[in-house]
């Protein structure tokens, strides 16, 4: 983007959250620089390995202090408490557009009266907001001395993210649901600009075998609920279904899967096995209730069919019933093995009308192109807006 202010060319920052690994915010963070290539990146920690770090374009990344505290790069997430003081002392001054890739603290980051502050919001603090008591639970910490410190951490870290909140000048949110949640923690509107889904890589086969197996794939944590769609499965003998992905829940997929002829368990899949179970799935099941849902663009621009959880992102991505000349899947309303089987039965009676191209054309929506325009359109309008009078004549 070329964009100017007052005769020259812009001065961009991007704040991300932590670098750790390549996944669906470090996306938003790569095609952000393409966008802005003059743009330098911040980050309470960098510990990425080599191997992921080909989206910053060699950019050296400027950390906070916990970078250098005893045991960072394991444990970095011990010292949450101490983030919102760090991002607090990242240097941005002299930039004239600031993008914060927030899902924990990268918005609290302190901008001045001239300078536009865009956070891009992946999620509040689930943790610390709705979520408190289901993270409270699973680490251990409902009960005792450990648990009420959690507890009031987690109550300053929400003080702290209502006040910060205030710095931002422009909220985007990933999805509807997301815009939703922003609206209700931080009482502030939000631009939905989907995040960018590489639908280049997947694509339908050509002469592709008959579509016969559903295929689930995804980390097998208790959250993506993949025990209920093996249950279904399970009471459907005569719907082959395709399990893929590990985690710590495999062992529960196992013993659920034993007696199920019908279901196959593939463990972890590279990525070309990932494309071609996509591309020869009769139909890609998720039970999960995602902030937005790139597996499941994924899996549309393969041209295969949906059959999800129509909670959270799914909303933005699915065309169902609402869609009666195009649809491209079918939502289902309980996270129950029940309802996931009349979602399948349901799906059996309008496949004919779901077409490959239908769902590929839907997953041209959420390209990294689409993403890019969105955005630039973004910021040009915003500056017009926020860039005194005075300077634009200047």
């Amino acid at each position: 983007m070329k964009a100017e202010t007052a005769g020259r060319e812009l001065k961009v920052a991007i704040a991300h959250e932590w670098l750790e690994h390549y996944a669906g915010s470090e996306r938003v963070v790569g095609e952000l620089l393409k966008i802005f290539p003059q743009a330098k990146v911040f980050a309470v920690v960098d510990f990425l390995p080599k191997s992921d770090r080909a989206f910053l374009g060699g950019r050296k990344v400027t950390t906070t202090f916990i970078q250098k505290l005893p045991f960072a790069r394991r444990y970095f997430r011990h010292y949450l408490g101490l983030m919102p003081f760090a991002v607090e002392q990242l240097d941005l001054a002299g930039f004239d557009v600031v993008f914060s890739s927030h899902h924990a603290v990268a918005k609290g980051i302190i901008t001045g009266p001239d300078q536009l502050h865009i956070s891009y919001v992946h999620s509040p603090m689930r943790y610390a907001w709705d979520m408190q008591s289901s993270y409270l639970r699973q680490s251990g910490l409902e009960t005792g001395l450990k648990g009420l410190l959690a507890r009031w951490q987690l109550h300053r870290l929400r003080n702290w993210d209502v006040r910060t909140a205030a710095g931002v000048d422009a909220f985007i949110a990933n999805s509807a649901y997301i815009a939703r949640r922003i609206r209700k923690v931080y009482r502030r509107d939000a631009t939905v600009i989907h995040p960018p889904v590489d639908v280049h890589t997947f694509f339908p086969a050509q002469n592709a075998p008959e579509r016969s197996c559903y295929v689930i794939v995804a980390r097998q944590v208790p959250y993506k609920r993949v025990d209920l769609v093996v249950e279904a499965f399970r009471r459907m003998p005569d719907r082959k279904l395709i399990v893929a992905g590990d985690g710590p829940e495999h062992e529960k997929i196992v013993a659920l899967a034993a007696d199920a002829p019908n279901i196959t368990l593939r463990g972890k899949v590279s990525d070309s096995e990932f494309l071609t179970l996509m591309q020869q799935a009769r139909a890609f099941v998720f039970a999960a209730e995602e902030d937005f849902g790139i597996t499941l663009v994924e899996a549309q621009a393969c041209g295969t069919p949906l059959i999800v959880y129509g909670r959270g992102g799914a909303l933005d991505i699915v065309r169902g019933k609402n869609h009666t000349d195009e649809p491209t899947g079918v939502l289902f309303g309980e996270q129950s093995a029940t309802s996931i089987i009349e979602a399948v039965n349901r799906f059996e009676t309008i496949r004919d009308r779901i077409t490959p191209e239908n769902c590929r054309a839907n997953a041209m929506r959420f390209s990294e192109e689409a993403f890019q325009n969105r955005i630039e359109g973004l910021v040009t309008r915003l500056l017009e807006e926020e860039i005194p009078e005075a300077e634009l004549q200047a």
